[in-house]
Protein backbone atom coordinates (compact mmCIF):
# COMPACT_ATOMS: atom_id res chain seq x y z
CA UNK A 1 0.00 0.00 0.00
CA UNK A 2 3.09 2.24 0.04
CA UNK A 3 1.76 4.27 -3.34
CA UNK A 4 -1.97 4.57 -1.75
CA UNK A 5 -0.75 6.42 1.36
CA UNK A 6 2.05 8.33 -0.50
CA UNK A 7 -0.37 11.38 -0.77
CA UNK A 8 -0.89 11.73 2.80
CA UNK A 9 2.97 10.88 3.90
CA UNK A 10 4.28 13.54 1.73
CA UNK A 11 3.71 16.38 4.37
CA UNK A 12 3.67 14.72 7.64
CA UNK A 13 4.34 17.17 10.14
CA UNK A 14 1.55 19.69 9.21
CA UNK A 15 -1.29 16.12 8.39
CA UNK A 16 -0.39 15.92 12.19
CA UNK A 17 -0.84 19.16 13.10
CA UNK A 18 -4.07 19.44 10.76
CA UNK A 19 -5.42 16.41 13.04
CA UNK A 20 -5.03 17.73 16.06
CA UNK A 21 -8.16 18.07 18.04
CA UNK A 22 -9.80 14.77 17.25
CA UNK A 23 -9.42 12.27 20.62
CA UNK A 24 -9.24 9.21 18.19
CA UNK A 25 -7.40 8.63 14.94
CA UNK A 26 -10.36 7.42 12.60
CA UNK A 27 -9.17 3.90 11.58
CA UNK A 28 -8.50 3.47 7.82
CA UNK A 29 -11.35 1.41 6.30
CA UNK A 30 -10.56 -2.25 5.64
CA UNK A 31 -11.69 -5.91 5.34
CA UNK A 32 -8.78 -8.14 6.46
CA UNK A 33 -11.17 -11.41 5.90
CA UNK A 34 -12.40 -10.24 2.61
CA UNK A 35 -8.76 -10.08 1.81
CA UNK A 36 -7.87 -13.56 3.56
CA UNK A 37 -10.84 -15.32 1.89
CA UNK A 38 -9.69 -13.83 -1.87
CA UNK A 39 -6.07 -14.71 -1.79
CA UNK A 40 -7.08 -18.31 -0.65
CA UNK A 41 -9.46 -18.63 -3.42
CA UNK A 42 -6.46 -17.55 -5.82
CA UNK A 43 -3.86 -20.04 -4.33
CA UNK A 44 -6.68 -22.90 -4.55
CA UNK A 45 -7.80 -22.17 -7.87
CA UNK A 46 -5.56 -19.90 -10.36
CA UNK A 47 -8.26 -19.50 -12.83
CA UNK A 48 -9.53 -16.96 -10.15
CA UNK A 49 -7.21 -14.61 -10.54
CA UNK A 50 -7.75 -13.62 -14.10
CA UNK A 51 -11.62 -12.69 -13.12
CA UNK A 52 -10.18 -10.03 -10.31
CA UNK A 53 -6.66 -9.10 -12.20
CA UNK A 54 -8.44 -5.97 -13.96
CA UNK A 55 -10.13 -5.12 -10.65
CA UNK A 56 -7.60 -4.90 -8.30
CA UNK A 57 -3.29 -4.78 -7.99
CA UNK A 58 -1.49 -5.58 -5.17
CA UNK A 59 -1.51 -1.98 -3.74
CA UNK A 60 -5.53 -2.24 -3.38
CA UNK A 61 -4.45 -4.60 -0.34
CA UNK A 62 -4.73 -3.12 3.23
CA UNK A 63 -2.38 -5.68 4.78
CA UNK A 64 1.44 -5.30 3.34
CA UNK A 65 1.81 -9.38 4.06
CA UNK A 66 -1.31 -9.81 1.32
CA UNK A 67 -0.20 -7.58 -0.53
CA UNK A 68 3.10 -9.53 -1.12
CA UNK A 69 1.44 -12.74 -1.22
CA UNK A 70 -0.92 -11.39 -4.20
CA UNK A 71 2.45 -9.95 -6.17
CA UNK A 72 4.15 -13.55 -5.23
CA UNK A 73 1.20 -15.17 -6.93
CA UNK A 74 0.52 -12.92 -9.81
CA UNK A 75 3.97 -13.10 -10.92
CA UNK A 76 4.08 -16.81 -11.00
CA UNK A 77 0.64 -16.86 -12.85
CA UNK A 78 1.41 -14.70 -15.60
CA UNK A 79 4.34 -17.03 -16.34
CA UNK A 80 1.56 -20.08 -16.24
CA UNK A 81 3.12 -21.57 -13.11
CA UNK A 82 1.00 -22.50 -10.17
CA UNK A 83 0.53 -20.56 -7.43
CA UNK A 84 -0.43 -22.55 -4.69
CA UNK A 85 0.57 -22.56 -0.64
CA UNK A 86 3.29 -24.82 -1.12
CA UNK A 87 5.09 -23.37 -4.43
CA UNK A 88 4.71 -19.83 -2.96
CA UNK A 89 6.54 -21.39 0.15
CA UNK A 90 10.19 -21.02 -1.29
CA UNK A 91 9.78 -17.15 -2.05
CA UNK A 92 8.56 -16.36 1.06
CA UNK A 93 9.59 -18.45 4.03
CA UNK A 94 11.76 -15.62 5.22
CA UNK A 95 9.79 -12.62 4.92
CA UNK A 96 9.34 -11.03 8.19
CA UNK A 97 5.56 -10.02 7.88
CA UNK A 98 4.88 -13.67 6.76
CA UNK A 99 6.83 -15.07 9.68
CA UNK A 100 4.96 -13.22 12.28
CA UNK A 101 1.76 -14.61 11.16
CA UNK A 102 3.02 -17.78 11.55
CA UNK A 103 5.02 -18.44 8.60
CA UNK A 104 4.17 -20.54 5.63
CA UNK A 105 1.53 -22.39 7.60
CA UNK A 106 -0.79 -19.15 7.27
CA UNK A 107 -0.56 -19.59 3.40
CA UNK A 108 -2.59 -23.08 4.43
CA UNK A 109 -4.52 -21.32 6.70
CA UNK A 110 -5.53 -19.05 3.71
CA UNK A 111 -6.35 -21.89 1.38
CA UNK A 112 -8.22 -23.37 3.78
CA UNK A 113 -10.48 -20.83 4.33
CA UNK A 114 -10.45 -20.03 0.35
CA UNK A 115 -14.43 -18.45 -0.65
CA UNK A 116 -16.47 -19.82 -3.37
CA UNK A 117 -14.86 -18.84 -7.06
CA UNK A 118 -18.37 -17.54 -8.37
CA UNK A 119 -18.24 -14.62 -5.59
CA UNK A 120 -14.53 -13.46 -6.37
CA UNK A 121 -15.07 -10.66 -8.23
CA UNK A 122 -17.37 -9.31 -5.23
CA UNK A 123 -15.23 -9.54 -3.15
CA UNK A 124 -12.20 -8.14 -5.02
CA UNK A 125 -14.62 -5.31 -5.40
CA UNK A 126 -14.94 -5.00 -1.53
CA UNK A 127 -11.18 -5.07 -1.22
CA UNK A 128 -10.38 -2.19 -4.12
CA UNK A 129 -13.51 0.05 -3.05
CA UNK A 130 -11.80 0.25 0.54
CA UNK A 131 -8.49 1.18 -0.98
CA UNK A 132 -10.04 4.26 -2.70
CA UNK A 133 -11.67 5.11 0.31
CA UNK A 134 -8.21 4.95 2.30
CA UNK A 135 -6.87 6.77 -0.72
CA UNK A 136 -9.47 9.45 -0.35
CA UNK A 137 -8.89 9.82 3.54
CA UNK A 138 -5.30 10.65 2.65
CA UNK A 139 -5.62 12.90 -0.16
CA UNK A 140 -8.15 14.87 2.61
CA UNK A 141 -5.19 14.86 5.31
CA UNK A 142 -2.99 16.50 2.58
CA UNK A 143 -5.35 18.95 1.00
CA UNK A 144 -6.13 20.39 4.93
CA UNK A 145 -2.16 20.09 5.80
CA UNK A 146 -1.84 22.64 2.68
CA UNK A 147 -4.38 24.40 3.34
CA UNK A 148 -3.26 24.78 7.24
CA UNK A 149 0.41 26.35 5.58
CA UNK A 150 -0.14 29.90 5.57
CA UNK A 151 2.26 30.36 3.24
CA UNK A 152 3.09 33.62 0.47
CA UNK A 153 3.97 31.22 -2.31
CA UNK A 154 1.10 28.64 -1.54
CA UNK A 155 -1.82 30.45 -2.53
CA UNK A 156 -5.14 28.66 -2.20
CA UNK A 157 -6.19 28.57 -6.00
CA UNK A 158 -3.24 27.00 -6.74
CA UNK A 159 -4.12 24.29 -4.11
CA UNK A 160 -7.40 23.90 -5.60
CA UNK A 161 -6.26 23.60 -9.05
CA UNK A 162 -3.64 20.45 -7.50
CA UNK A 163 -6.44 18.94 -5.05
CA UNK A 164 -8.60 18.67 -8.55
CA UNK A 165 -5.69 17.02 -10.17
CA UNK A 166 -4.99 14.33 -7.90
CA UNK A 167 -8.85 13.89 -7.22
CA UNK A 168 -9.49 13.26 -11.09
CA UNK A 169 -6.30 10.95 -11.09
CA UNK A 170 -7.79 9.17 -8.50
CA UNK A 171 -10.78 8.84 -9.70
CA UNK A 172 -9.60 7.45 -13.39
CA UNK A 173 -7.26 4.93 -12.64
CA UNK A 174 -8.08 4.22 -8.36
CA UNK A 175 -4.75 5.79 -7.35
CA UNK A 176 -3.34 9.13 -7.63
CA UNK A 177 0.57 8.30 -8.95
CA UNK A 178 0.97 5.35 -11.55
CA UNK A 179 4.48 5.94 -11.13
CA UNK A 180 7.06 3.47 -13.14
CA UNK A 181 5.14 0.92 -15.27
CA UNK A 182 6.60 -2.28 -16.76
CA UNK A 183 8.02 -2.06 -20.07
CA UNK A 184 5.54 -5.48 -21.10
CA UNK A 185 2.66 -2.58 -20.49
CA UNK A 186 4.16 -0.25 -22.60
CA UNK A 187 4.60 -3.13 -25.36
CA UNK A 188 1.32 -4.03 -24.81
CA UNK A 189 -0.04 -0.50 -24.89
CA UNK A 190 2.03 0.07 -28.30
CA UNK A 191 0.72 -3.00 -29.65
CA UNK A 192 -3.34 -2.46 -29.27
CA UNK A 193 -2.46 1.17 -31.02
CA UNK A 194 -1.03 -0.52 -34.10
CA UNK A 195 -3.57 -3.48 -33.56
CA UNK A 196 -6.12 -0.87 -34.05
CA UNK A 197 -4.83 0.98 -36.83
CA UNK A 198 -4.22 -2.48 -38.58
CA UNK A 199 -8.07 -2.82 -38.54
CA UNK A 200 -8.40 0.65 -40.42
CA UNK A 201 -6.81 -1.58 -42.71
CA UNK A 202 -3.50 0.58 -42.88
CA UNK A 203 -5.63 3.47 -41.93
CA UNK A 204 -4.81 5.65 -38.66
CA UNK A 205 -3.55 4.92 -35.35
CA UNK A 206 -5.22 8.44 -34.13
CA UNK A 207 -8.50 10.38 -34.37
CA UNK A 208 -9.27 11.42 -38.46
CA UNK A 209 -8.92 15.37 -38.98
CA UNK A 210 -11.34 15.12 -41.72
CA UNK A 211 -8.61 15.91 -43.82
CA UNK A 212 -7.36 12.81 -45.70
CA UNK A 213 -4.26 13.89 -47.27
CA UNK A 214 -3.27 15.14 -44.03
CA UNK A 215 -4.53 11.98 -41.74
CA UNK A 216 -2.14 10.16 -44.16
CA UNK A 217 0.92 12.14 -42.87
CA UNK A 218 0.04 12.31 -39.40
CA UNK A 219 -1.33 9.17 -39.31
CA UNK A 220 -4.43 11.01 -37.47
CA UNK A 221 -4.08 13.05 -34.08
CA UNK A 222 -2.45 10.75 -31.76
CA UNK A 223 -3.34 10.94 -27.74
CA UNK A 224 -0.76 12.39 -25.52
CA UNK A 225 0.83 14.48 -28.26
CA UNK A 226 0.87 18.11 -28.65
CA UNK A 227 0.56 19.76 -31.66
CA UNK A 228 1.56 22.95 -32.69
CA UNK A 229 -0.35 24.94 -35.41
CA UNK A 230 1.12 28.26 -36.44
CA UNK A 231 0.84 30.52 -39.16
CA UNK A 232 0.82 34.69 -39.98
CA UNK A 233 -2.43 36.46 -39.46
CA UNK A 234 -4.86 36.08 -42.27
CA UNK A 235 -3.58 32.65 -43.79
CA UNK A 236 -6.63 30.52 -41.92
CA UNK A 237 -5.08 29.07 -39.09
CA UNK A 238 -8.12 29.69 -36.55
CA UNK A 239 -10.26 28.93 -39.60
CA UNK A 240 -8.20 25.10 -40.33
CA UNK A 241 -8.32 24.27 -36.64
CA UNK A 242 -12.37 25.06 -36.42
CA UNK A 243 -12.44 22.63 -39.34
CA UNK A 244 -10.69 19.97 -37.93
CA UNK A 245 -12.63 20.45 -34.62
CA UNK A 246 -16.21 20.15 -36.61
CA UNK A 247 -14.92 16.74 -38.31
CA UNK A 248 -14.15 15.28 -35.56
CA UNK A 249 -17.12 16.55 -33.31
CA UNK A 250 -19.63 15.58 -35.98
CA UNK A 251 -18.79 11.77 -36.62
CA UNK A 252 -18.29 11.23 -32.99
CA UNK A 253 -20.19 7.43 -32.63
CA UNK A 254 -19.64 6.45 -28.90
CA UNK A 255 -18.73 2.14 -28.44
CA UNK A 256 -16.70 -0.43 -26.97
CA UNK A 257 -12.88 0.73 -27.98
CA UNK A 258 -10.14 -2.37 -28.86
CA UNK A 259 -8.35 -2.07 -25.35
CA UNK A 260 -12.36 -3.67 -23.79
CA UNK A 261 -13.44 -0.02 -22.28
CA UNK A 262 -16.45 2.03 -23.64
CA UNK A 263 -14.97 5.57 -25.62
CA UNK A 264 -15.12 6.70 -28.83
CA UNK A 265 -14.83 4.25 -31.88
CA UNK A 266 -15.47 6.93 -33.97
CA UNK A 267 -14.60 11.09 -34.02
CA UNK A 268 -15.07 12.46 -30.31
CA UNK A 269 -15.75 15.20 -27.76
CA UNK A 270 -13.61 17.79 -28.49
CA UNK A 271 -12.93 21.48 -26.44
CA UNK A 272 -12.11 24.33 -27.76
CA UNK A 273 -10.57 26.94 -25.91
CA UNK A 274 -11.68 30.40 -28.01
CA UNK A 275 -9.10 33.47 -25.97
CA UNK A 276 -9.52 35.46 -29.27
CA UNK A 277 -12.98 35.32 -30.60
CA UNK A 278 -16.73 34.49 -28.75
CA UNK A 279 -18.44 31.25 -28.79
CA UNK A 280 -20.89 32.79 -31.61
CA UNK A 281 -18.04 34.05 -34.01
CA UNK A 282 -16.69 30.76 -33.33
CA UNK A 283 -20.05 28.97 -34.39
CA UNK A 284 -20.84 31.28 -36.96
CA UNK A 285 -17.67 30.13 -38.43
CA UNK A 286 -18.45 26.69 -38.40
CA UNK A 287 -22.02 26.93 -39.48
CA UNK A 288 -20.78 28.91 -42.40
CA UNK A 289 -19.02 25.50 -43.20
CA UNK A 290 -21.68 23.64 -42.31
CA UNK A 291 -24.56 26.02 -44.47
CA UNK A 292 -22.07 26.79 -47.23
CA UNK A 293 -23.08 30.73 -46.54
CA UNK A 294 -20.64 32.91 -46.74
CA UNK A 295 -19.37 34.30 -43.07
CA UNK A 296 -19.81 37.96 -44.20
CA UNK A 297 -23.25 37.06 -44.95
CA UNK A 298 -23.95 35.63 -41.52
CA UNK A 299 -22.34 38.40 -39.68
CA UNK A 300 -24.50 41.19 -41.78
CA UNK A 301 -27.63 38.93 -41.58
CA UNK A 302 -27.52 39.49 -45.33
CA UNK A 303 -29.02 36.64 -46.01
CA UNK A 304 -31.95 35.44 -48.62
CA UNK A 305 -35.09 33.65 -47.21
CA UNK A 306 -34.00 30.15 -48.51
CA UNK A 307 -30.06 30.96 -47.01
CA UNK A 308 -31.85 31.53 -43.47
CA UNK A 309 -33.78 28.12 -43.83
CA UNK A 310 -30.47 26.50 -44.78
CA UNK A 311 -28.42 28.36 -41.32
CA UNK A 312 -31.56 27.37 -39.32
CA UNK A 313 -31.55 23.83 -40.69
CA UNK A 314 -27.58 23.07 -40.37
CA UNK A 315 -28.11 24.75 -36.68
CA UNK A 316 -30.63 21.94 -35.65
CA UNK A 317 -28.45 19.48 -37.04
CA UNK A 318 -25.38 20.31 -35.43
CA UNK A 319 -27.35 21.33 -31.72
CA UNK A 320 -26.29 17.78 -30.23
CA UNK A 321 -22.52 18.19 -31.89
CA UNK A 322 -19.78 17.13 -28.93
CA UNK A 323 -18.07 20.40 -29.62
CA UNK A 324 -17.76 22.65 -26.50
CA UNK A 325 -16.45 26.09 -26.59
CA UNK A 326 -14.72 27.89 -23.63
CA UNK A 327 -14.39 31.70 -24.34
CA UNK A 328 -12.84 33.39 -21.48
CA UNK A 329 -9.90 35.78 -22.13
CA UNK A 330 -6.65 35.61 -20.39
CA UNK A 331 -7.03 31.77 -18.84
CA UNK A 332 -4.29 31.06 -16.95
CA UNK A 333 -2.96 27.52 -17.69
CA UNK A 334 -3.43 26.09 -14.38
CA UNK A 335 -7.61 27.27 -15.22
CA UNK A 336 -7.21 25.65 -18.21
CA UNK A 337 -6.09 22.16 -17.00
CA UNK A 338 -8.60 22.14 -14.30
CA UNK A 339 -11.41 23.22 -17.14
CA UNK A 340 -10.31 20.30 -19.35
CA UNK A 341 -10.14 17.82 -16.87
CA UNK A 342 -13.41 18.79 -15.18
CA UNK A 343 -14.69 18.16 -18.89
CA UNK A 344 -13.37 15.01 -19.35
CA UNK A 345 -14.74 14.13 -16.59
CA UNK A 346 -18.34 14.87 -17.17
CA UNK A 347 -18.93 14.60 -20.85
CA UNK A 348 -15.55 12.88 -22.30
CA UNK A 349 -12.89 14.91 -24.34
CA UNK A 350 -11.30 13.20 -27.01
CA UNK A 351 -9.24 16.42 -28.29
CA UNK A 352 -8.29 19.73 -27.22
CA UNK A 353 -7.85 23.61 -29.41
CA UNK A 354 -6.56 25.98 -27.81
CA UNK A 355 -7.10 29.67 -30.04
CA UNK A 356 -4.51 30.95 -29.22
CA UNK A 357 -1.09 29.66 -27.33
CA UNK A 358 0.04 33.08 -26.40
CA UNK A 359 -3.13 34.41 -25.06
CA UNK A 360 -2.87 31.35 -22.19
CA UNK A 361 -1.25 33.62 -19.54
CA UNK A 362 1.30 31.12 -17.01
CA UNK A 363 0.17 30.17 -13.41
CA UNK A 364 2.68 33.09 -12.25
CA UNK A 365 4.46 36.00 -13.82
CA UNK A 366 7.85 35.06 -15.08
CA UNK A 367 10.87 37.22 -15.39
CA UNK A 368 11.10 36.38 -19.35
CA UNK A 369 8.28 35.93 -22.07
CA UNK A 370 10.38 33.03 -22.85
CA UNK A 371 9.97 31.83 -19.65
CA UNK A 372 6.33 32.68 -19.37
CA UNK A 373 5.61 30.47 -22.89
CA UNK A 374 8.00 27.77 -21.53
CA UNK A 375 5.80 26.82 -18.49
CA UNK A 376 2.72 27.35 -20.72
CA UNK A 377 3.99 24.58 -23.47
CA UNK A 378 5.46 22.50 -20.92
CA UNK A 379 1.26 22.84 -19.28
CA UNK A 380 -0.32 21.52 -22.16
CA UNK A 381 2.13 18.80 -22.79
CA UNK A 382 1.84 17.97 -19.12
CA UNK A 383 -2.45 18.10 -20.17
CA UNK A 384 -1.99 15.96 -23.25
CA UNK A 385 -0.06 13.35 -21.01
CA UNK A 386 -2.62 13.38 -18.34
CA UNK A 387 -5.51 13.18 -20.11
CA UNK A 388 -4.34 10.90 -22.79
CA UNK A 389 -5.64 13.49 -25.84
CA UNK A 390 -4.13 15.18 -28.29
CA UNK A 391 -3.80 18.87 -27.65
CA UNK A 392 -3.92 21.28 -30.56
CA UNK A 393 -2.17 24.44 -29.86
CA UNK A 394 -2.09 27.58 -32.18
CA UNK A 395 0.34 29.99 -32.27
CA UNK A 396 1.66 33.34 -34.05
CA UNK A 397 4.88 33.51 -36.16
CA UNK A 398 7.22 36.35 -35.88
CA UNK A 399 7.20 38.87 -38.52
CA UNK A 400 10.89 38.11 -39.72
CA UNK A 401 8.53 36.81 -42.05
CA UNK A 402 7.42 39.46 -43.88
CA UNK A 403 11.13 40.26 -44.37
CA UNK A 404 12.08 37.56 -46.42
CA UNK A 405 11.60 36.74 -50.38
CA UNK A 406 10.84 33.33 -49.18
CA UNK A 407 7.33 33.90 -47.13
CA UNK A 408 7.11 30.03 -46.54
CA UNK A 409 7.53 29.48 -42.80
CA UNK A 410 9.97 27.63 -40.94
CA UNK A 411 10.72 26.91 -37.22
CA UNK A 412 12.76 29.45 -36.36
CA UNK A 413 9.81 31.89 -37.10
CA UNK A 414 7.75 30.87 -34.28
CA UNK A 415 7.83 33.58 -31.75
CA UNK A 416 9.71 32.12 -28.45
CA UNK A 417 10.71 29.25 -30.60
CA UNK A 418 12.42 27.10 -28.36
CA UNK A 419 10.21 26.42 -25.85
CA UNK A 420 7.61 25.75 -28.47
CA UNK A 421 9.59 23.82 -30.81
CA UNK A 422 10.88 21.63 -28.44
CA UNK A 423 7.36 20.92 -26.34
CA UNK A 424 5.86 20.25 -29.14
CA UNK A 425 5.55 16.35 -30.72
CA UNK A 426 4.20 17.91 -34.33
CA UNK A 427 4.82 21.41 -35.81
CA UNK A 428 2.83 22.72 -38.33
CA UNK A 429 2.50 26.12 -40.57
CA UNK A 430 -0.44 27.13 -42.38
CA UNK A 431 0.47 28.89 -45.66
CA UNK A 432 -1.50 30.46 -48.48
CA UNK A 433 0.34 31.81 -51.23
CA UNK A 434 -2.67 33.53 -52.98
CA UNK A 435 -2.32 35.58 -49.90
CA UNK A 436 1.29 37.26 -50.56
CA UNK A 437 0.59 36.88 -54.22
CA UNK A 438 -2.29 39.02 -54.21
CA UNK A 439 -0.16 41.71 -52.97
CA UNK A 440 2.14 41.98 -55.41
CA UNK A 441 -0.70 43.26 -57.78
CA UNK A 442 1.65 45.22 -60.99
CA UNK A 443 0.22 48.12 -62.43
CA UNK A 444 -2.96 47.96 -64.76
CA UNK A 445 -0.88 49.34 -68.32
CA UNK A 446 2.31 46.72 -67.64
CA UNK A 447 0.64 44.09 -69.17
CA UNK A 448 3.58 41.54 -69.75
CA UNK A 449 3.82 41.67 -65.61
CA UNK A 450 -0.40 41.73 -65.11
CA UNK A 451 -0.29 38.71 -67.65
CA UNK A 452 2.25 36.72 -65.52
CA UNK A 453 0.52 37.40 -62.34
CA UNK A 454 -2.61 36.35 -63.21
CA UNK A 455 -1.70 33.42 -64.80
CA UNK A 456 0.34 33.10 -60.68
CA UNK A 457 -2.54 33.88 -59.88
CA UNK A 458 -5.11 31.24 -61.45
CA UNK A 459 -2.19 28.24 -60.07
CA UNK A 460 -2.32 29.98 -56.48
CA UNK A 461 -6.32 30.36 -55.99
CA UNK A 462 -8.05 28.70 -53.71
CA UNK A 463 -5.28 26.39 -52.77
CA UNK A 464 -3.59 26.52 -49.42
CA UNK A 465 -0.39 24.45 -47.69
CA UNK A 466 0.07 23.12 -44.41
CA UNK A 467 3.69 22.67 -43.84
CA UNK A 468 4.90 19.93 -41.33
CA UNK A 469 8.39 21.35 -40.00
CA UNK A 470 8.37 19.11 -37.28
CA UNK A 471 6.79 15.46 -36.49
CA UNK A 472 8.29 13.08 -33.97
CA UNK A 473 6.51 9.82 -35.19
CA UNK A 474 6.47 10.49 -38.88
CA UNK A 475 8.21 12.09 -42.07
CA UNK A 476 7.87 15.98 -42.29
CA UNK A 477 6.70 17.63 -45.30
CA UNK A 478 3.85 19.36 -47.11
CA UNK A 479 0.23 18.76 -47.90
CA UNK A 480 -2.26 20.50 -49.95
CA UNK A 481 -4.95 21.93 -49.40
CA UNK A 482 -8.45 23.60 -50.96
CA UNK A 483 -9.22 26.66 -49.32
CA UNK A 484 -12.48 28.64 -49.57
CA UNK A 485 -12.49 32.06 -48.20
CA UNK A 486 -15.96 32.88 -47.95
CA UNK A 487 -17.12 29.65 -45.93
CA UNK A 488 -13.64 29.76 -44.53
CA UNK A 489 -13.48 26.45 -45.06
CA UNK A 490 -10.62 23.92 -45.95
CA UNK A 491 -11.05 20.36 -47.53
CA UNK A 492 -9.29 17.63 -49.77
CA UNK A 493 -7.51 19.33 -52.95
CA UNK A 494 -8.46 17.05 -56.26
CA UNK A 495 -4.98 16.69 -58.09
CA UNK A 496 -5.16 16.51 -61.90
CA UNK A 497 -4.89 13.21 -62.07
CA UNK A 498 -7.72 12.33 -59.89
CA UNK A 499 -10.56 14.94 -62.00
CA UNK A 500 -11.95 11.37 -63.89
CA UNK A 501 -15.35 12.00 -63.04
CA UNK A 502 -15.30 9.83 -60.14
CA UNK A 503 -14.36 12.64 -57.78
CA UNK A 504 -11.59 12.61 -54.68
CA UNK A 505 -11.01 8.94 -53.97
Amino acid sequence: MNELTAVGEAVPELAARASTGSAVEQIAPHNIEAEQQLLGAILTNNDVFDRVASVITEEHFYDPVHAKIYEVAKARIAKNLQATPVTLKAFLEDHPGLQELGGPAYLAKLAGNAIASFAAGDYAQIIYDLAIRRELMALGKNIAAQAANVDVESEPREQIVQAEQALYKLGEAGKSDTGFQSFLKAVTDAVQMAHAAYQREGGLAGISTGLKDLDKKLGGLHPSDLLILAGRPSMGKTSLACNIAFNIAKVYKRGLRPDGREGAVNGGVVGFYSLEMSAEQLASRILSEASRIPSHKIRRGDMTEEEFRRFVSAAKDLEACPLFIDDTPALPISQLAARARRLKRTHGLDALFIDYLQLVRPATAKDSRVNEVSEITQGLKAIAKELNIPVIALSQLSRQVENRDDKRPQLSDLRESGSIEQDADVVMFVYRGEYYKEREKPPENDTERMAAWMEEMESLHGKADVIIGKQRHGPIGDVSLAFEGEFTKFSDLVQPWQQDGDGYQ
